[in-house]
């Protein structure tokens, strides 16, 4: 994460925050549980900014004696703490907005309206900070917080047919496809996050692909032992054991792993570590 990534992100951070507030109180004024929900959703948001914000200095520091791979995967670990914060509210608001579907309370449209008004053009400002960004960090930002002004655009929406049609069950409707919507998407990134931190090879990558091709090199035998992870979603790490003729000489071994090397270059892993066995 650059210096440029760390302000847009620093910015969004407050925008988004300050919003979540807001948020809050007009939830509780208007009585409305798609607000609330909405809330929840951008606490998660706020979490999330925050962490990264604040773990983009540690995620930088270099490969020591105590973390010898380095400290990226810090901000891995942020995502996966602001994913639990999302799904325990998501099951919090979901728990109290079902019953109300049932039997509707009455909500303030008109002050629905103007929140969702507000809504809209605080997660665009948000969205405008980090939008264009070059990073994989600021381009999920950016689209998450696309996907909040679309979620506001619903509410501004519901608020409408309740002013319209007195519609009042489309309240705790919302509410609940809003909870549903971030419940699946919290699944989606806590399972992501999971396969990251077993281990479990990138999908980008096949495995069995990538062994058959190496053993299309000259005087390679075998491959085989082969283990692939990635670090913290983009960084990829390989090692492997390689048999090669016996005869294969020094400048032979340094021409196969040379050749390794570029072909996993090109496949997205760049830290490579190759084990030669000799063909007795």
């Amino acid at each position: 994460m650059d210096k440029h990534t760390h302000e847009h992100i620093k910015s969004a951070f407050f925008v988004n925050l300050v919003f979540t507030l807001l948020e809050v109180v007009g939830g509780l004024l208007t009585n409305s549980v798609a607000i609330l929900s909405d809330a929840v959703h951008d606490l998660g948001d706020s979490i999330s900014l925050g962490i990264s914000w604040f773990l983009e200095k540690i995620s930088k520091r270099e490969p020591d004696d105590k973390y010898t791979y380095g400290y990226q995967r810090f901000s891995l670990l942020g995502g996966m703490m602001s994913s639990l914060v999302l799904f325990g509210g998501t099951i919090f608001i979901l728990t109290e907005t079902i019953p109300r579907l049932f039997q509707p309370e009455r909500v303030d449209p008109l002050g629905m309206l103007l929140f969702s008004i507000l809504g809209v053009s605080f997660n665009m400002l948000a969205y405008y900070k980090v939008r264009g960004g070059h990073s994989l960090n600021e381009k999920a930002v950016s689209l998450h917080l696309l996907e909040d002004v679309f979620g506001w655009g619903a509410i501004m929406l519901g608020s409408i047919l309740i002013l319209l049609f007195d519609w009042t069950f489309i309240d705790p409707l919302l509410s609940i496809l809003i909870g549903s919507y971030i419940f699946l998407h919290v699944l989606r990134n806590l399972k992501e996050i999971f396969d990251v931190f077993l281990q479990k090879v990138p999908s980008s990558v096949d495995l069995s692909k990538i062994e058959e091709l190496i053993k299309t090199i000259p005087d390679v035998l075998k491959v085989y032992h082969t283990h692939i992870w990635t670090l913290e979603g983009s960084k990829n790490m390989l090692t492997t054991h390689v048999l090669v003729d016996s005869e294969a000489s020094a400048s032979e071994l340094i021409k196969i792993k040379k050749s390794i090397r570029e072909y996993l270059k090109k496949e997205g892993i760049t830290h490579v570590t190759i084990e030669f066995e000799f063909d007795r």
